[in-house]
């Protein structure tokens, strides 16, 4: 027996996506064979059927309806699999034998572009690792906004320790990289056990300077990568154009609007770990893993899906340059000082869409009518924010001012050409305008004519015949037609040529109304294809904008973080702090900024802190349980990071010293999934933070040497403590219950011990 010739076809298709589910499109339906319909019948529980396929047995195949695949993919991308869309490019009409049928685009998990697949607040990541002896380079970008990042570092320690920083950092939903580097990740336990994704091998071949530098090459349309400051950065170049490659091979079309690198130096942000990210929960919270709880939530008064992405990139990368951060805290301080100008830009920004992602749905073809509206909307308010800005003094804002580009004539354009409120889909019309293009307007007046003359053919037949129920309608198969109802079949004229008999009447037609249908269809469809050419030409000219658009989108998102940060400052009272090299962090009146948040019933105790580089490098810290302790080592750490970020402190007043790393060791858990007792934990963590800590880290450690006996512990905690003062001198706060430790004071140099203290109120008992 031999396979017939549509599941040839089929199993072709499949041989060259073989770690794809195959959406294979037979008519209205998107259906899958063999193991892949096993796969998807349970992943997606859909009932597995069979199909003839010229074999002894049936192949297992299962099917969705095309229109609504999304959700079937959202769930197959969520489960870690890749999709193939292989469409119908032929109609059965045009076809000699099979319906001519291909792959248009491979939908993974790092390069969704559907909207319902995305999350607004958060970039959608996909990374690229190449590893070569020593050296590695990292390349990572966002298909839904364009953004295209790249760096190079020596991995000399042999640990990828900063691979993991940086990857935690950006939390791609997708890596793939080159055979060295997926052979290693397979004897990491950060990469296997953590909350990344698995490396992904991908072709070798695409790793090779000369392929990758050619492909970043075409598409930046540039001669040279100089101006993106990464033209020697060989490890660099070799991820990021086996990333432009796999994109090619992915998608199919071209993407336009990933037209900008940024070389990403070694010094200009500060990278968090993910144990520190977890234990300051500063994008979702320990115990539910949720953002409300957490300092993103507290920080977020953004008002636009672009900022919230902002925000979210700035929480988890700080700077590690003062200047910038200055430049950033200026301008928040401008806000919170004009409350004319801060509120004007909240309000006129809760107009604006996500320009970003409406670039790059442009350029990638895939931008529909509604999404013009917004486009227009968005358009419409950038001269409003502009006036606004336009007497500010900060640099940042100026910046931001300089950078928004008003398109006057694309949104000329778009007002002219798209209906206020159009369809979702092109093929049901009514997308242009009227007035917008003489050529339809005649042919819609054509068929808005000939269906009132319908009517009035209706009403005339009615009076003619006296058949008081007659009427016209109309179906695919036989188009326009007169319907009687049986009771009236002896008044029927002698000119009516009979067509169809239904159930309880039959149906005529005569010369007359099919000469008008011919010219009412034939204007519907003609109006269509032109409404659909002339869409074209306007998505068309949008894309000449791109680069303006994400300009602006960049501009817009930044502006919206400033006012977030200016309405969270003004809100809960904070101060500026001052950022400084001269190695102090002194912190007066702080507070816990999400606990003082949350508190509502009393109000939140503030403490001072002061730390620096000689005398005051180490604070020990004792007290009872529930006194507070891990809390005013949290508090700290997040106003050091609050600070980094740009954004204003909770504290009276605070002068803050450039740190490169924050490490934190807080609580007791247990990884027992991952062969990792509590105890085995702590010692993990600690001994990273030991080995990648410098004099300008800051630590924080709560409790080590609790998971195990007590003088056991007790040496673990004293030799830790022993090794920061003496190694690399590290500010670091130290909770601890072992008293004994207190004695470092007057043995190790730049130890100072604090205790939380405790006052006792009638029957309830204060912590101060």
């Amino acid at each position: 027996m031999a396979l017939t010739p549509m599941m040839k076809q089929y199993l072709q298709t499949k041989e060259k996506y073989k770690d794809c589910i195959l959406f294979y499109r037979l008519g209205d339906f998107y259906e899958m064979f063999f193991d892949d319909a096993i796969t998807a019948s349970k992943v997606l529980d859909l009932v597995l059927t069979g199909r003839d396929c010229g074999l002894k047995e049936r192949a297992p195949m299962c099917g969705i309806p095309y229109h609504s695949a999304e959700g079937y993919i959202a769930k197959l991308i969520e489960n870690n699999y890749k999709v193939a869309i292989c469409e119908q490019l032929t109609t059965p009409e045009e076809s000699k034998g099979l319906v001519v049928r291909d792959v248009i685009k491979v939908v993974t998990p790092g390069t969704v572009m559907e909207e319902s697949l995305l999350n607004q607040d958060k970039n959608n990541y996909i990374a690229s690792v190449f590893l070569q002896e020593e050296s590695i380079g990292v390349a990572w970008a966002d298909i839904s906004t364009g953004d295209f990042f790249l760096t190079q570092f020596n991995n000399g320690k042999g640990d990828y320790a900063k691979l993991s920083d940086i990857l935690v950092s950006i939390m791609p939903s997708e890596i793939i990289c080159n055979q060295s580097m997926k052979l290693a990740s397979k004897t990491i336990k950060t990469f296997k056990y953590d909350i990344l994704p698995q490396f992904s091998c991908y072709y070798d071949w695409a790793y090779q300077f000369e392929t990758a530098s050619k492909n970043l090459l075409m598409q930046l349309k540039v001669n040279s990568l100089k101006a993106y400051e990464c033209d020697n950065k060989k490890f660099a170049i070799c991820a990021a154009g086996a990333l432009i490659e796999y994109f090619k091979e992915t998608q199919k079309r071209s993407l336009a609007h990933i037209n900008r690198l940024s070389y990403v130096k070694d010094n200009k942000y500060m990278y968090l770990d993910s144990n520190t990210l977890r234990n300051l929960e500063i994008v979702k919270t320990m115990r539910d893993g949720k953002k409300y709880g957490s300092l993103l939530w507290l920080l977020d008064q953004t008002e636009t899906a672009m900022g919230a992405r902002c925000l979210y990139s700035w929480i988890t990368q700080p700077l590690n340059d003062i200047a910038l951060i200055d430049m950033r805290l200026d301008a928040v301080e401008e806000l919170i000082n004009s409350i004319q100008i801060r509120e004007g830009i909240k309000e006129k920004l809760s107009g604006v869409r996500d320009l970003e992602r409406l670039a790059a749905k442009a350029a990638y073809g895939s931008i529909n009518p509604k999404d013009c509206i917004f486009l227009a909307n968005t358009l419409n308010a950038l001269p409003q924010i502009k006036y606004l800005l336009s007497g500010t003094k900060s640099a940042a804002i100026r910046e931001i001012d300089n950078n928004i580009i008003c398109l006057e004539d694309l949104l000329t354009l778009l007002n002219s050409a798209i209906n206020e409120n159009p369809p979702q889909t092109l093929k049901d019309g009514g997308i242009i305008k009227k007035g917008y293009n003489s050529e339809l307007d005649t042919l819609r007046e054509a068929s808005h004519g000939g269906k009132r003359w319908l009517a009035e053919l209706e009403a005339s037949e009615r009076s003619k015949t006296g058949i008081k129920n007659l009427k016209i309608g109309y179906n695919k198969v036989f188009g326009y037609y007169i319907e009687i109802t049986k009771s009236y079949l002896s008044q029927v004229p002698i000119n009516y040529i009979r067509k169809q008999t239904i159930a309880n009447a039959e149906r005529y037609i005569t010369p007359e109304l099919k000469s008008v249908e011919n010219k009412i269809i034939g204007a519907d469809e003609q109006s269509i294809r032109l409404e659909i050419r002339l869409f074209g030409d306007i998505t068309a000219e949008i894309c000449n904008y791109i680069e303006a658009m994400q300009k602006s989108a960049k501009a817009l998102a930044t502006l919206d973080v400033l006012q977030s940060f200016a309405q969270t400052a003004k809100k809960y009272n904070y101060c500026k702090p001052n950022i400084s090299n001269d190695d102090v962090l002194s912190v007066e009146d702080g507070r816990h900024p999400v606990v003082e948040a949350l508190s509502k019933t009393e109000d939140f105790i503030p403490n001072d802190t002061y730390l620096d580089g000689g005398d005051n490098r180490i604070m020990i810290i004792t007290g009872p349980n529930m006194a507070g302790k891990s809390t005013y080592m949290r508090q700290v750490a997040l106003i050091t990071l609050m600070a980094h970020i740009g954004s204003y402190v909770p504290a009276k007043r605070a002068k803050i010293s450039l740190v490169n790393r924050i490490f934190t060791r807080v609580g007791a858990t247990d990884n027992l999934a991952f062969d990792q007792s509590t105890f085995m934990v702590e010692m993990t963590e600690v001994a990273n933070i030991l080995n990648a800590a410098t004099d300008k880290s800051l630590i924080i450690l709560d409790e080590v040497g609790r998971g195990t006996s007590t003088f056991d512990g007790l040496s673990i905690a004293w030799s830790v403590m022993e090794y920061i003062s003496k190694k690399f001198k590290a500010k670091s706060l130290f909770a601890t219950h072992y008293h004994q430790l207190t004695e470092l004071e007057d043995i190790l140099e730049g130890v100072k011990n604090y205790r939380v203290l405790v006052k006792e109120i009638g029957d309830t008992i204060v912590f101060l």
